[in-house]
């Protein structure tokens, strides 16, 4: 471009951050990496890095989520971009510009820390507070964004292993939002959404409960529902 002159800016970096979350004993777990160097050594924060030079931002994310939860095959998992923080101050070192994505995961390992992360750690969403950077604000934001589409997508299968009953489904829901659902409404919903759930031909689960075993559903075809699955008032959300 004619008159452009790059020197005339001031370099920045751009990073990726990851708020990577899961169910784990009934609770919603977020994955946190302890930092090794400064700035904020000793304080944990969200897994994350710079992009390298040839990379895009999902692409560095997906690097980032292999690296840190040792899985070699991140593909399939669910994975989007939430939004980019930009406020000039957000790091120390330099201004960084973070592309922050959230990520689901079904069943996942034990994490090890990769980079520089000396520990990495799945720590329930209730205890993840005071995180370096402004990562306390991406993670609330990655919830609320994960709870909305809750209500209108059929996200809440990424959650779930391949093959699940009404009740892991159910569990989703509340754990995301915070409260209680009642079964016999919440499963009339379900399986009255065309293209949420379809069910496993033979397959049922023994759940530990009385009666008999539960059927088995794996998920459908759609990506949206209709009619969405909204909170109600006392389902968490405000009247």
């Amino acid at each position: 471009m004619h008159g452009y002159d790059k020197h005339a800016f001031e370099p920045f970096a751009v990073t990726v951050d990851l708020a990577v979350l899961t169910l784990r004993a009934g609770a919603l777990h977020v994955l946190l990496v302890e930092r090794g160097q400064e700035p904020y050594a000793g304080r944990w924060a969200l897994p994350g890095g710079f992009l390298l030079p040839a990379e895009s931002a999902e692409t560095a994310a997906r690097r980032e989520l292999a690296e840190e939860t040792g899985l070699a095959d991140v593909t399939g998992l669910h994975l989007e971009q939430l939004r980019t923080y930009s406020e000039p101050d957000r790091d120390p070192r330099m201004r960084v510009v973070s592309v922050a994505f959230a990520a689901l995961l079904p069943d996942p390992p034990e994490p090890h820390g990769g980079g520089d992360a000396a520990e990495a750690r799945w720590v329930p969403y209730d205890e993840a507070r005071g995180l370096a950077f402004d990562h306390d604000r991406i993670l609330a934001d990655a919830r609320d964004r994960v709870g909305a589409k809750l209500e209108y997508t059929c996200l809440a299968t990424a959650f779930c292993p391949a093959e699940f009953t009404l009740g892991e489904l159910q569990q989703v829901y509340e754990t995301v939002w915070g409260t209680a659902l009642d079964r016999p409404n919440f499963r009339r919903k379900v399986l009255a959404t065309p293209g949420f759930v379809e069910p496993v031909p033979g397959a049922a689960r023994l759940t530990g409960g009385r009666g008999k075993p539960a059927a088995v559903y794996r998920a459908g075809a759609a990506a949206t529902l209709h009619p969405p699955l909204l909170r109600t008032p006392r389902e968490g959300r405000p009247a």
